[in-house]
């Protein structure tokens, strides 16, 4: 069985060859890391015969898609992130897709109107909470974040990571633009220190008694408690479901785009609906402790005992549209100063 799998970062780029031309393969860019590919591109070429090669890189894909133009041998992008699809939509590196298996199985909020990308993971944009300083039930709401009761107790990354991005512009479409800006104003006047680290340091944080609260994706939640080095300080904390009896849990995704000039469009198009369908999606949502996109996939593992996401019905698309502007009113308030 052939796979092909970069070490890691942009030197991946340069030594790994993909084949445009070669019959019966398909070639991935990714932004995922081997070890999660791995077990599904195994099952897909199992159950078809069709061989997979993949190049990892941390970042830069779109830039080298734009380099290589109707040359480039890639078939596929693998990411996270709208932020990261939604780059490949504005640079015009993505070709539509019209299938009725990925239209079934991939709600249209989860995949783009055009079918330039489609979900196939989702993961929930967490409150997380000190399980000795906070109450369970005390705060259940992503509006509550900017209540003054919270002074000197959050902590977050970067308000200018993309997922803080995303979870901003999901305030905007339901709040709307002022709204959302006092918003941010109150959580940052809530911050316990200075925007820092990744969403695993915020956990860190609340068990080291920085601060209470904290916000952070799903998925690192369970990456801590699976880590025996990392489960004591994830243990300190609470995960919230915010608004789960309202509108919903904000969600991003990981996701998969068709290039515009696949070489193996067929193979190609045969692999998405593979990652579409029950098996991968149970494959690929438990090895990151992510939610299945497909709703008719049920989670499993340590997913499922936490217990049902209820998750946003907002189109991601729309929190796309949302992006630039939840940039600048980042800069507004000077959040991460």
């Amino acid at each position: 069985m052939q796979m092909k799998f970069a070490a890691s970062a942009l030197l991946a780029l340069s030594v790994i060859p993909l084949s445009a031309s070669a019959d019966g393969e398909v070639n991935i860019y990714s932004y995922r890391q081997a070890f999660l590919l791995e077990p599904l591109l195994n099952a897909f070429t199992e159950e078809t015969g069709v061989e997979t090669n993949v190049v990892f890189a941390k970042n830069g894909l779109s830039e080298r898609l734009e380099r290589e133009g109707d040359n480039s041998p890639a078939d596929l992008v693998m990411t996270v992130d709208i932020s990261r699809l939604s780059e490949l939509v504005e640079k015009d590196l993505t070709a539509s897709v019209s299938n009725p298996t990925l239209e079934e199985n991939i709600p249209e909020n989860l995949r783009h109107p055009e079918g330039k990308w489609f979900a196939l993971t989702t993961r929930g944009r967490m409150i997380y909470t000190s399980v000795d300083r906070v109450d369970e039930g005390e705060i259940t709401t992503y509006e509550q974040l900017a209540d003054d009761k919270w002074n000197d107790r959050i902590c977050t990354r970067s308000g200018k990571h993309p997922y803080n991005i995303a979870l901003i512009s999901s305030m905007i479409a339901h709040h709307g633009e002022e709204e959302t800006e006092k918003w941010l104003q109150g959580v940052k006047d809530n911050l316990a220190r200075k925007p820092q680290g990744g969403d695993r340091d915020q956990i860190k944080a609340i068990a080291e008694g920085v601060c209470d609260i904290a916000i952070g994706n799903s998925y690192y939640y369970g990456a801590m408690l699976e880590d025996e080095n990392q489960r004591p300080a994830a243990e300190k904390a609470r995960m919230v479901f915010p608004n789960s009896d309202g509108r919903g849990t904000h969600i991003n995704i990981s996701g998969v785009a068709l290039t515009k000039s696949a070489p193996n469009r067929e193979n190609a198009i045969k692999l998405m609906e593979f990652l579409s369908e029950q098996k991968a999606q149970h494959i690929y949502a438990e090895a990151n402790t992510e939610y299945p996109a497909n709703p008719a996939v049920e989670a499993s593992g340590m997913v499922a005992s936490w217990g049902d996401l209820n998750p946003d019905s907002l189109s991601l698309q729309e929190i796309a549209d949302n992006r630039n502007t939840a940039v600048r009113m980042v800069d507004r308030v000077d959040y991460d100063n």
